[in-house]
């Protein structure tokens, strides 16, 4: 494991993710803002001397692909009636009944203490909770597909499914993305968002972590990103709503646009 902290750059990661917890008030002002911040991270991150070698990397990432293994092999407790009309409204009709599902906040799904997945992309650094993790793949050949969004990288076979595979620097970070970075990515490892087909191509697997809800510096409006449910404080990163990342996927939204 290595000993230096796999959090770096942490006053422009804070400011970055700050500026995408409020709402802009110029979408000129935001774009010049992040790619100011980006460019700041990119200088110091050049300027970081990696002391890990190779193997060691690896070992890490190999033991928190045991790790988050582990977790989701763990049956889940059992749902009781009283619980799931928690969750649900029953919509009455003379010939239809149908559950339909209310979004609860990220926050209120996860108890006091949870464990999240930390993973980088492109230097940033995007957490999610383990309960709402579909798994871990190692990226393997994927195959394009026409006529989807840009940041659609395609499709990787895996046994008998087929995932889609997300661009996750030019999905998150678009105002950044250009020719050099793309160059740059070295997409090594696919993670999966709950039970859906969408994964999030990832450079590197940070490590799993055992959180508070106080850890968070949650996001407190509405409307534009509410894929990002907040940011971890100590960790200087973004955690994932997977619930509406995977709703926005569907709809072939990327991170910046405006939904209902």
């Amino acid at each position: 494991m290595s000993k230096h902290s796999p959090f770096a750059r942490e006053d422009v990661m804070e400011a970055y993710l700050d500026s995408l917890l409020k709402e802009p008030q110029s979408p000129d002002d935001v774009t010049a803002r992040t790619a100011k911040l980006l460019e700041q991270a990119s200088q110091q991150m050049a300027e970081t001397v990696l002391s890990s070698t190779v193997e060691e990397i690896e070992d890490n990432e190999q033991q928190i692909v045991e790790d988050v293994s582990s977790f989701l092999a763990k049956p889940e407790k059992d749902v009781n009636q009283e619980e799931l009309t928690e969750d649900y409204v029953v919509v009455q009709d003379e010939q239809i009944s149908e559950p339909v599902k209310q979004k609860v906040p990220l926050k209120d799904t996860l108890g006091n203490r949870f464990q999240a997945l930390f993973f980088e992309v492109a230097g940033l650094t995007l957490a999610v909770p383990l309960t709402t993790l579909g798994g871990i793949h190692q990226i393997e050949k994927i195959g394009p597909l026409f006529g989807k969004p840009d940041w659609f990288m395609g499709v990787m076979l895996y046994r008998e499914a087929k995932l889609n595979v997300v661009d996750s620097a030019k999905w998150v970070m678009p105002e950044k993305y250009d020719e050099n970075l793309a160059q740059s990515l070295n997409y090594r490892y696919l993670i999966m968002l709950g039970e859906s087909a969408w994964g999030l191509a990832s450079e590197k697997l940070i490590n799993t972590v055992n959180l508070s809800t106080d850890d968070v510096k949650w996001r407190e409006s509405t409307g534009k990103r509410p894929w990002l449910a907040g940011m971890v404080k100590e960790k200087m990163c973004a955690l994932i709503d997977v619930e509406e990342l995977i709703s926005m996927l569907n709809r072939g939204l990327g991170s910046n646009d405006q939904t209902p």
